[in-house]
């Protein structure tokens, strides 16, 4: 006779009830989390690692991007135009001695953190606003109720399972986990090919005087550093498939942050993270970049030459996966024209930066911003959810330039305030008016002032650097 296999788990289960669930500890699930539980909310932030930051710390980004304007002149000053909760996040980690002062980035500039930094300074704040934190939490199901209700979700843990039951669920995990998983409409990348991950890494025992005094000051190495690494990688000497590369000096001393790899499949495939096979094969082979890459530095580069590798990523840095199909889709158009909604609740001057190829391409929109529509996190179908984070409803090239930090810190504060409304008042997320919560961020400082109607202003320049 076969032999019967039983799935089972009889380890005790705990049910948690929320006004609001978080999915997800990134930058927008924290500053949903806290935003929400500041307006009375009973809210649990279930995070799959043993602490938050999402990609700006497990996959060490490590930079808040997506705060200043760009502009064609060098001598031109950082002009921020973000704020709100990001700017609360970022003074409290300047004053744990955790961020840079801003760090020139092509057109634009950029702040660079200290991971150890983020995590404390999210600890603090969601202790501060009495948000209940699961850490360790891999969500595993939606709880749904009929067809259509996100009620919750259940998470493994190695206590057992928890059943957290919402009156209303943020997806803030990046992938758009929660709503596949209740079987509303997702995409994923530009029919199907994502933008390819990267392991991003920390270099120590640099002496960065040395190394600013070669290169300049912009993170984005010049056309040198290419030149030499397209030659040498094609000796044979080294393996190395980008040549477009960026080195941020960051809070640490004699530390660069490394954004250099370009992993992609044995097969030349751009690796998919929503495929397990995949997500692994991109680990392995970005740690072997790693060594690479650092290995031409410290060969090449005034100022590595005692250098060595302090860390990587804790996984793979990833870009893109899947998305939400949203009551509205936020289209290239709308990111190149720097297009302005009245339901907006949220700014970006960030570029397109779509990384495929040796080199990553950018287009820059000069001396203006775009803004992002609240329907962008609603999904068409489904109820009592609502998304924060990359996974919004976008276009493939504006998602390019929409899931950076700063935007990320936005939409979560936005989020946190549409959450709460809908629950306070009974309202459905889709019947909320993006405007009433562009009013609420603004009571927060989020400066975004009043937009009569829909309307593009301005233009967007298209810088792309070489292919």
């Amino acid at each position: 006779m076969a032999s019967t296999n039983v799935i089972t788990d009889q380890r005790p289960s705990e049910r948690i009830e929320s006004d609001v669930l978080v999915v997800g500890g990134g930058a927008a699930g924290v500053a949903a989390a806290v935003t929400a539980a500041r307006q009375g909310m009973r809210v649990t932030l279930l995070e799959r690692y043993g602490f938050c930051g999402g990609g700006a710390v497990a996959g060490m980004s490590g930079t808040i991007c997506g705060l200043f304007m760009a502009s064609d002149s060098p001598d031109a000053p950082p002009r921020q135009v973000v704020h709100g909760f990001a700017d609360e996040f970022a003074r409290r980690m300047r004053a744990a001695g955790g961020l840079t002062p801003p760090v020139r980035y092509g057109k634009t500039w950029t702040l660079v953190h200290d991971p150890l930094a983020w995590r404390e300074v999210a600890d603090a704040m969601l202790a501060e606003a009495g948000v209940q934190v699961i850490f360790h939490a891999l969500v595993t199901d939606a709880l749904l109720e009929g067809d259509a209700r996100v009620a919750g979700a259940q998470a493994y843990t190695k206590q057992g399972k928890f059943r957290i039951e919402a009156a209303l669920t943020i997806d803030a995990s990046g992938d758009a986990d929660v709503a596949a998983m209740a079987g509303l409409d997702t995409t994923v990348g530009h029919e199907g090919v994502v933008q390819n991950p990267t392991m991003i890494f920390r270099l120590q025992g640099v002496d960065v005087e040395r190394f600013l005094a070669a290169q300049g000051g912009d993170s984005i190495m010049g056309d040198s550093v290419s030149r030499k690494i397209v030659e040498v990688d094609a000796s044979g000497a080294y393996r190395l498939p980008r040549a477009k590369v960026f080195l941020f000096p960051t809070p640490r001393p004699g530390e660069l942050l490394c954004n250099c790899t370009r992993v992609v499949g044995a097969d030349g495939r751009e690796l998919n993270p929503l495929r397990a096979r995949d997500f692994t094969e991109a680990e392995v082979e970005g740690r072997r970049q790693v060594r690479e890459y650092a290995r031409f530095f410290r060969d090449h580069l005034a100022g590595c030459e005692r250098s060595f590798v302090n860390d990587t990523g804790v996984q793979v840095g990833v870009r893109q996966s899947r998305q939400i199909g949203g009551v509205r889709t936020l289209s290239n158009d709308d990111v190149t024209t720097g297009r302005k909604f009245s339901t907006a609740i949220a700014r970006s001057a960030w570029p397109i930066e779509l990384h495929a190829g040796a080199r990553p391409r950018l287009a820059w929109l000069v001396d203006d911003y775009y803004e992002i529509p609240y329907e962008c996190f609603v999904p068409r179908h489904g109820e009592s959810l609502l998304v924060a984070g990359r996974c919004l409803s976008a276009e493939h090239e504006a998602m390019a330039s929409a899931r950076v930090t700063a935007q990320c810190f936005s939409y979560g504060h936005a989020i946190g305030h549409a959450a709460a409304l809908a629950v306070r008042e009974h309202k459905a997320p889709r019947d909320i008016d993006g405007a009433t919560i562009r009013a609420l961020l603004d009571g927060d400082g989020a400066e975004l002032g009043m937009v009569s109607d829909d309307r593009a202003v301005h233009g967007a320049e298209q810088h792309a650097l070489p292919a």
